[in-house]
């Protein structure tokens, strides 16, 4: 089971932190991704992270803003997301499967979803 938390009200060029915190298994082993729905639109892959050793992925729209990190002692995973943009608003779910070496940001390769939180950007 993984969860997500941390989401908020922040002004355009702010920043948040979200956190992704497992409960029952290792995250050694296991791919864990973040995504985001904005409103009315599919879910998009935006980084993922290696249990194993921490390598990491990050979709071209928001690298350089956003950068994935994760803590295996705490089984938690973090995403840091920095110069956030109205674009930005939706709701953030984080997702766990099997690694494999795989760092796919598609959502149907996820098993495993929490429930998202709400992130909004106001201009």
């Amino acid at each position: 089971q993984v969860q997500a938390f941390g989401g908020g009200l922040v002004q355009a060029g702010g920043s948040l932190k979200l956190s992704c915190a497992a409960s029952g298994f290792p995250l050694v082993g296991y791919a864990i991704g973040w995504f985001h729905q904005a409103p009315g639109k599919e879910r998009e892959g935006i980084a993922v992270i290696s249990g194993d050793d921490g390598t990491t992925r990050h979709a071209d729209s928001v690298k350089g803003r956003f950068t994935i990190s994760i803590d295996n002692a705490k089984k938690t995973v973090h995403l840091q997301m920095n110069s956030l943009q109205p674009e930005d608003t939706g709701v953030y779910y984080c997702a766990v499967n099997y690694y494999g070496g795989n760092l796919s940001l598609r959502a149907p390769f996820y098993q495993y979803w929490g429930q998202g939180t709400q992130v909004t950007v106001s201009s």
